[in-house]
């Protein structure tokens, strides 16, 4: 029997390091994965040296290896060079358990894309390069650029420099089609985008930790789901000192992985650096000094990197877990194995069977989580159920066709723990090996996406992925149970903002969502959406405009978006002379014209345009609604195909003919799907929420004298809540219009109210009301487009022809004077109920 000797113990790590490293990294989702261990990046970043006589800036092995040993020591598991490393140095590091960030270095400084030749000589090195490392067990991943200075991107152009790196990422992949590939950017050059290479990897200095925690924030939703690597981080301790870079190193990397970050090299491990033929010696930001002296910072990445992502202790927050289904069999256990896998230590899970006829409570009984089994009552009953139940501060809820990171609650509980956020919810991807089918619903609009305000607060969460304070659900009531299958969250949302409390979006709170795998469950999965948002439209009629259709305050986050129809770029801001240090993309705002056929409604205009031009065997002139028929019907072809393209661009395993048509029809009926959904369920464009009351539409004028005195707002504020008490769709006027309310009648015909208050002392205000009737102006220029086809009909005596286009305009005419009129009484009704009440 051996003794356990100090060596042998050395070699025993080393052994088991060295089988880690055996295996490759993959990307899944926004981390780095070996096998089906997180691997989180702990790096430092390792030369460029002085050159050799050979031109090796790694020529001591020996001293190398002592390096290596001492990075894999202090609990780093990850280097990058900024050259070629040998082969050698390659297997040294594989032995210690260390992974390479390989970068291929080129000139890029210059203005590459002048001549051919240089950029020809530059694809030759990058070849060279990845050919010399490929295979090689210890590659984490190559760059293949790193920070082309700002000033050369403006003058070839971003759309140049990108289609330039993707040539390079193009042909480095052909020498290893196994690696992983990222190009190394800074903030001045953000706004190039780069959706082929799997990793976000940025150079970040800042010293701020408020900074740059937005900043980290920012980089997440440019990255979308791909993981974000901080390729620098670092201080300069001859300027600060090296107790200030000590503390500063601390809190970048704890705040770099508290974001979600899937790693981080530290800039530097020496202070000794090597560029342009010359040793840099104005500035130290090793961890060592140049006589090989550890500094202080050292010690503290040691110690931050220890406790990546969050520390182990702390007022971590019990949270309850709720997991609503009905006949979930197929998919839950997948949920349940990896709710086991969370690596959290203060949480309850509670299963919500729906009625289930399938194994569904068998299954949770099995994996040992409360069972509460009920009657089938809906999505959102289930959901009150579970909140009912649930003993955590938070309460987390997680669909049965999902399951989750394992750190998605300590990402939530971070959240909430450091922000005023009510609400928090993070991505949900859809897992790969589904299938061609679900990877194509996938890159389809409509499925379960955020709604972000800015770059941490969200208008919306998804179901699938959504945590709240329960004392915030219970004070609200919780989920409205007439929500059977959807729309619940998107109710509970603005519930929840309307009390004026806030959403947070954690972008690293990551659930892995199956999507449908077939076009029929697809399809029936929108048309549900489309019941669902007529539900919500009579719940919050103001919402929605006047066609029925919802438009979000944020931008939406997440894959499978319509390309909308524009012609305006976006404009990068450069600064004065291109000096500007975060130079950023800003996309001006959709039009109209060009979201008009994204929306639903799109296909009742093609609709129409076929029965206009059909109308042309009663009437030839009406042929010429022909060409418009076609551009409509060419509208959305165009961007379904569009969008599919891009989609299959960004994610290179999807490239094909068959998944992006696939992709484009699913963009095609998506829309038609939720008309359907809407229609059959109310939700049209003639709709109308109250009848009966007529008055007729005209400017009427009307006072209330009051003797006690109250605030402009105070009188306009009850007077909007009596107007919702009475189901009318309300809008409040904006800062640059002269009413203060509108209440719509329908989509042609609106009345809008104006409000002004004279003071006559002693507290008695005299308050003066004026509604006038809006038509619609669409409406209007309709109207008299059909009228004036009615009568050139007429002239030509195509009688039929005539007869349809006229009652279409004088149906037009009328709908917009009952819709005004509508508009009109509810006003008035409102303004008699006030003046009752004793005003």
């Amino acid at each position: 029997m051996g003794f356990a000797t100090p060596d042998r113990i050395a070699d025993a790590r080393r052994g088991r390091a060295l089988s880690r490293v055996a295996v490759r990294p993959r990307v899944h989702g926004k981390f780095l994965y070996v096998g089906d261990e997180k691997l989180l990046v702990r790096g430092v970043t390792y030369g460029p040296f002085r050159p050799d006589a050979t031109g090796s800036e790694y020529h001591d092995a020996a001293a190398v290896e002592r390096d290596l040993a001492a990075i894999a020591s202090n609990g780093l598991n990850a280097i990058r060079t900024y050259t070629v490393p040998p082969r050698w140095f390659l297997d040294a590091a594989q032995g210690f358990g260390l992974r390479v960030m390989v970068g291929l270095p080129w000139a890029q400084h210059v203005a590459f894309l002048g001549d051919k030749k240089t950029a020809g000589i530059i694809e030759r090195c990058v070849r060279e390069g990845v050919r010399a490392c490929a295979g090689h067990p210890a590659i984490l991943c190559y760059a293949i650029g790193n920070e082309i200075p700002a000033p050369i991107v403006r003058w070839h152009g971003p759309a140049v420099v990108e289609r330039y790196i993707e040539r390079l990422h193009r042909a480095a992949r052909a020498e290893d089609p196994g690696g992983l590939f990222a190009y190394v950017n800074y903030p001045t050059t953000e706004y190039l985008r780069l959706p082929f290479l799997e990793l976000v990897c940025f150079n970040i200095y800042l010293e701020s930790q408020e900074r740059l925690e937005a900043y980290l924030a920012r980089l997440h939703n440019l990255a979308g789901d791909r993981p974000v690597i901080m390729a620098e981080v670092g201080l300069d301790s001859r300027r600060h000192g090296e107790e200030a870079q000590a503390r500063i190193l601390d809190w970048q990397i704890r705040a770099t992985f508290a974001a979600g970050c899937a790693g981080t090299f530290v800039f530097a491990w020496t202070d000794e650096w090597h560029r342009g033929g010359h040793d840099i010696e104005n500035w130290d930001f090793g961890l060592r000094a140049r006589d090989g002296s550890a500094k202080p910072a050292l010690a503290a990445v040691r110690r931050a990197y220890a406790e990546v992502p969050f520390p182990k202790v702390g007022p971590w927050p019990r949270i309850s877990i709720v997991v609503c289904s009905y006949n979930g069999a197929r998919t839950i256990s997948d949920c349940f194995e990896g709710l086991l896998r969370l690596e959290y230590p203060n949480f309850e899970v509670i299963v919500v069977d729906d009625g289930s006829h399938d194994r569904t409570a068998a299954l949770a009984r099995a994996y040992g989580f409360r069972v509460i089994s009920t009657e089938n009552r809906g999505l959102a009953s289930a959901r009150n159920t579970g909140l009912a139940a649930a003993t955590g501060e938070i309460v987390a809820y997680i669909d049965d066709d999902a399951y989750p990171d394992p750190h998605w609650l300590t990402y939530l509980a971070a959240t909430f723990r450091n922000t005023t956020h009510v609400g928090v919810g993070g991505p949900n991807l859809a897992p790969p090996g589904d299938g061609v089918v679900a990877e194509c619903v996938a890159n389809a609009p409509g499925g379960p996406v955020h709604v972000l305000l800015s770059d941490g607060e969200a208008e919306h969460l998804p179901g699938c992925n959504m945590a709240f304070r329960r004392a915030t659900l219970e004070a609200i009531g919780g989920f409205d149970p007439q929500f059977r299958v959807a729309g619940d969250d998107v109710d509970v949302c603005w519930q929840i903002q309307k009390k004026g409390r806030t959403l947070g979006f954690s972008p690293a709170a990551v659930v892995w969502h199956h999507r449908r795998n077939s076009v029929v469950a697809y399809w029936k999965q929108q048309q549900g959406y489309g019941r669902a948002e007529a539900l919500l439209e009579r719940k919050w009629p103001e919402k929605y405009n006047p066609a029925g259709h919802l438009t979000w305050a944020g931008r939406l986050y997440g894959r499978g978006l319509t390309e909308a129809l524009t012609w305006r770029r976006g404009r990068i801001y450069h600064g004065t002379w291109g000096r500007a240090p975060f130079q950023s993309l800003y996309q001006p705002a959709v039009g109209l014209l060009g979201g008009l056929s994204l929306m639903p409604e799109w296909y009742l205009l093609i609709v129409a345009l076929g029965g206009l031009s059909g109308l042309g065997m009663l009437w030839t002139p009406l042929f010429w609604a022909m060409p418009l028929l076609t551009l409509a019907v060419a509208a959305p072809v165009v961007q379904a195909l569009t969008s599919a393209a891009r989609a299959s661009a960004a994610a290179p395993r999807s490239r094909g003919v068959r998944v992006t048509l696939l992709t484009a029809l699913l963009h095609l009926l998506q829309p038609l799907a939720r008309l359907c959904g809407r229609m059959r369920h109310g939700l049209t464009p003639w709709r109308r929420r109250r009848r009966g009351s007529w008055a007729f539409p005209r400017p009427r004028p009307f006072t209330i004298w009051s003797e006690g005195w109250r605030a402009h707002s105070e009188w306009l504020r009850s007077l909007e809540a009596l107007l919702r008490a009475d189901g009318a769709p309300v809008l409040r006027g904006g800062d640059f219009d002269r009413w203060d309310l509108e209440v719509r009648g329908g989509m042609l015909g609106s009345s809008r109210l104006r409000m002004v208050i004279e003071e006559h002392g002693a507290g008695r205000q005299l308050v003066r009301f004026r509604s006038l009737p809006r038509c619609s102006s669409g409406g209007v220029a309709l109207a008299l487009v059909f009228a004036t086809l009615s009568t050139g009909a007429a002239f030509d005596r195509a009688w039929a022809a005539c007869t349809i286009l006229g009652a279409a305009a004088v149906l037009l005419a009328l709908r917009t004077l009952q819709d005004c009129a509508s508009a009109t009484a509810v006003i008035l009704r409102a303004l008699h109920a006030t003046k009752r009440a004793g005003a």
